[in-house]
């Protein structure tokens, strides 16, 4: 079946995180289709625009500029012409910029189309282990230890897995900082989404922070995962106590896997510690 040609409006377009095959068949054709694409930086969609050998003419939309941009895009709107808006990667207005223009194309009763594709805070939580029933996503954190604890200090009562994207060079602190305000959780570091190097390293919060700061800032973007606050989450006194039942009846192997089921802790940190206490009885 032939596909519907792109009428005016102003086109959301997701693109690839990071592996240039994930482009969808719709996007290609849009992007193909507009009189003009906005983006964040002219030098990144480039690339990507030579890979499928798509001619359309680009500009540059970022926060430093929008408000200049934003009334000549509304303009060609308005005249009818096809303007979409595309991110460095993944979905745009998801911390990039874009939520002031399709609000501005909305009050002037203009089509607006999101075409979905690559974002990824949902590509981090779907793979990431933790709750996906409910979310919050909460963008970047500050960069100062202060500013940061007293934004993580809002959320530390929110019931729903915490998604940020932090930058490789705050992780650690970041992570420490995260530690302290919402204390012993499982979380998830995920680390170039989709690419060759793609890596998901799981464990606590106080766990994560500890290999950072001694390995160094990773290579690539990072998306942070934090499970939801839970008072009936085992604390070490009660990963103890869960173990030494379970121990009773059970081998290390075993005691440690229905533990790790029962209490969502990694199944690696919970047989180190099951070893830990079968040896001292």
């Amino acid at each position: 079946m032939k596909a519907s040609k792109p009428t005016p409006g102003l086109y959301i377009v997701a693109t690839p995180i990071g592996n240039l095959r994930d482009m969808t068949f719709r996007a290609v054709d849009t992007l193909m289709a507009a009189h003009v694409i906005a983006c964040e930086d002219t030098r990144v969609t480039a690339k990507l625009l030579s890979a499928y050998e798509i001619g359309t003419a680009t500009v540059a939309y970022h926060e430093h500029n929008a408000a200049k941009m934003r009334p000549v895009l509304l303009d060609r709107l308005r005249q009818g012409e096809i303007v979409a808006l595309v991110s460095d990667a993944g979905t745009p207005l998801i911390s990039d910029p874009g939520y002031k223009l399709v609000r501005a194309a909305v009050d002037s009763d203009i089509a607006v189309t999101s075409l979905p594709g690559a974002s990824a805070p949902i590509t981090a939580l779907a793979a990431a282990g933790l709750p996906t029933d409910r979310f919050f996503f909460a963008g970047f954190l500050p960069s100062r230890t202060a500013a940061r604890r007293r934004a993580l200090s809002l959320v530390e009562n929110v019931s729903a897995t915490l998604v940020f994207f932090e930058s490789a060079r705050r992780l650690a602190a970041s992570l420490q900082d995260m530690h302290a305000v919402l204390g012993l959780r499982q979380a998830v570091v995920a680390r170039e989404l989709t690419k060759r190097f793609e890596e998901f390293r799981r464990g606590s919060l106080d766990t994560l922070a500890d290999h950072y700061a001694a390995a160094g800032p990773p290579k690539g973007e990072i998306v942070v995962l934090i499970a939801p606050a839970d008072e009936s989450a085992a604390q070490p006194e009660d990963l103890d106590a869960l173990l030494r039942d379970a121990l009773d009846g059970m081998s290390v192997r075993d005691a440690a896997a229905t533990v790790s089921a029962a209490t969502g802790r990694p199944r690696r940190e919970v047989y180190a510690r099951a070893l830990e206490l079968d040896r001292t009885g």
